[in-house]
């Protein structure tokens, strides 16, 4: 595959909370490391996503009393899966995973910081409506098409792709370059959603070379 730049890499969410070991880990997450690193040295343009929730955010079931994590309760916004604690402001699990080449990146976009709603997509929050700018950005910047790799396939990863190409992008997913929770079918659903917009699925060895 052939890069310009008007190409963009966009690094979900690898943070320590979802890495082996955290609260909400994603299991291989750390797998993607090496995998993510060796993408990001193609690319002229970089951004990474990064969870930034505030202590009794919403979408924390410490949050509602008698509640459980993974539940699903109803929001103004729509339906809510509820999480542990995770990447809280300030806190170590909040931190990207050191080995990831963080020089390469030009913009960090927290996502998730407004206590009343959750934004998995690193392009709009969960309410569907309030921008994170991530958008504007890439605009300015020239860029056309987004290849995405991170954490979590089925949720993170597949709201930033879906909204990649609501915003008019073309969007790739690299497939060895992200992992999934898969709660309840939840990583089969993603891919067909993200397939029926046409996000497409590729895999490492088109950038080779």
């Amino acid at each position: 595959m052939r890069l310009t730049g008007q190409d963009a890499l966009v690094v979900v969410d690898i943070q320590y909370d979802f890495l082996p070991g955290g609260s909400l880990a994603v299991a291989g997450g750390d797998e993607i490391i090496e995998p993510v690193n060796a993408l990001a040295a193609r690319f002229d343009n970089v951004a990474l996503t990064q969870d930034w929730h505030p202590a009794g955010h919403i979408s924390f079931a410490s949050t509602h009393p008698g509640s459980h994590p993974f539940e699903v309760i109803e929001l103004p916004y729509g339906p809510q899966v509820l999480w542990p604690d995770h990447c809280v402001q300030g806190q170590a699990g909040a931190d990207f995973h050191p080995a990831i080449e963080l020089s390469m990146a030009q913009a960090v976009i927290r996502k998730g910081f407004h206590r009343g709603v959750d934004s998995y997509s690193g392009f709009v929050e969960a309410d569907g409506r309030t921008p994170t700018g991530l958008a504007g950005y890439l605009r300015e910047r020239g860029v056309g098409r987004i290849v995405i790799a991170g954490l979590a396939t089925d949720f993170c990863v597949n709201w930033t792709a879906q909204d990649a190409v609501r915003g008019g992008f073309e969007v790739l997913v690299v497939e060895e370059a992200c992992r999934a929770i898969d709660l309840d079918g939840s990583l089969d659903r993603a891919w067909a959603e993200m397939n029926a917009l046409g996000v497409r699925r590729v895999s490492m060895a088109e950038f080779a070379g």
